[in-house]
């Protein structure tokens, strides 16, 4: 027979179990060590029923030459002789050139339209609001097609390509521009232009600081430009500008030289930057909305412009209620991007979760590739933006 349990040590088991902190924290350690038992015996399963048909779970493939072309590769020199995690790099700089990109271009293009709706010009808000409706209830992947259609049907061929200036050249191939050559000296000015940037928040907080306490409005803007302008340029100058610029040339069916933008970088981009920038400029619309209109009144009546009233008064508590959703908007973009495939952009998905998929027959591993890229960028946006939501949050006094 097994000895019972102590009276001492059960009393003290209950009340643990009966403290709320104590309790909570059991119960995470809990539910840690299921999921975690669970996912262990999901993974051996998989490993034995792929052993049964002849395959081994590992990720040696990644050593393995990707055997096959990447035609936009803008950060790493990739050649088909290269590695699948080569491949997969390329796609995982892709995914995050489009996502960067088109958050930037959203976040500016939703916030213009959201004022736009509310403007008193009736044709701007009604104009603005058919775009808006139209775009949100047309699924994105048709919103990609239909842009990648326009792009490739309309542009002209590279020897009838759009000239702008002889330095760069619009075509169904895509947009070629001079591409930057740093010489010796050019890591002083990118140097001098970090200082600079660093110059200018510091200046933009201390300005900030300033009109809180004193009401002393500060041309932020323009002194911050003109100094990370002038510092470079200054820098650039006595350094016996270090930059020279690859122009690109036509040379047989298509251009060489420079930097090219593709077709399939260029409409998902597109198509992604306007479809997210309508649920972004929704989500200003209720932001700004939401503050008391007693506010705009009061900032009249101190004598501010419309257009300050908006940056300094309304705007600023707008943000406390647009923020939140807007990480929703940011994740939904950077995922939407899988999407590409299906014009040939190759991304993440099309690299890793696709072509070394079907040629190395690792779904299984190829998948736990892409979604933990994928899991990585969503929290690290997470991250950012809560951190950000944090700092404008209001602070008790």
């Amino acid at each position: 027979m097994t000895a019972a349990a102590p009276p001492q040590q059960t009393g003290a088991l209950l009340r643990l179990w009966r403290n709320k902190e104590a309790r909570s924290v059991i119960v995470q350690i809990v539910t840690v060590a299921v999921v975690c038992t669970l996912v262990a015996i999901g993974l051996h399963n998989v490993s034995v029923n792929l052993a049964a048909i002849g395959k081994e779970f590992s990720f040696d493939f990644l050593t393995a030459p990707a055997a096959y072309d990447i035609t936009f590769s803008p950060f790493i020199d990739y050649t088909s002789r290269d590695t699948h995690l080569v491949a997969t790099a390329v796609g995982v700089l892709n995914t995050l050139l489009v996502a960067v990109c088109g958050i930037v271009a959203a976040t500016l293009l939703g916030f213009t339209m959201g004022v736009l709706r509310l403007s008193n010009n009736w044709l701007i808000s009604r104009m603005v609001y058919v775009f808006i409706e139209f775009t949100r209830n047309v699924p994105v992947l048709l919103h990609i097609l239909l842009v990648h259609g326009i792009v490739v049907t309309t542009l002209p061929a590279a020897r009838q390509a759009i000239n702008f200036g002889d330095t760069m050249f619009l075509s169904n191939r895509g947009f070629y521009v001079p591409a930057p050559v740093p010489e010796d000296g050019a890591g002083i000015v990118g140097v001098v232009f970090l200082v600079a940037v660093i110059a200018a928040i510091v200046f933009r907080r201390w300005a900030k600081r300033v009109q809180d306490e004193t009401g002393t409005i500060y041309p932020v803007f323009w002194i911050c430009a003109g100094v990370i302008v002038g510092a470079t340029g200054l820098a650039f100058l006595a350094t016996g500008a270090p930059l020279t610029w690859e122009v690109p040339a036509l040379k047989g069916f298509n251009f060489q030289g420079g930097m090219a933008l593709k077709p399939e970088f260029l409409a998902l981009w597109l198509a992604l930057t306007y479809y997210t920038s309508c649920f972004i400029a929704e989500i200003v619309r209720a932001g700004i909305l939401a503050v008391s209109h007693g506010q705009t009144e009061a900032s009249y009546a101190l004598g501010l412009r419309p257009n300050r009233t908006l940056q300094l008064v309304i705007i600023p508590q707008a943000l406390r209620i647009i923020v939140p959703p807007l990480v929703s908007q940011y994740l939904n973009l950077t995922k939407n991007s899988s999407l590409a495939i299906a014009i040939g952009y190759m991304d993440v998905v099309a690299t890793i979760g696709g072509i070394s998929l079907m040629q190395t027959g690792k779904e299984v591993e190829t998948m736990i590739i892409v979604l933990g890229i994928y899991l990585v960028i969503s929290l690290v946006i997470s991250a950012f933006m809560n951190w950000f939501n944090r700092s404008i949050r209001f602070k008790e006094r």
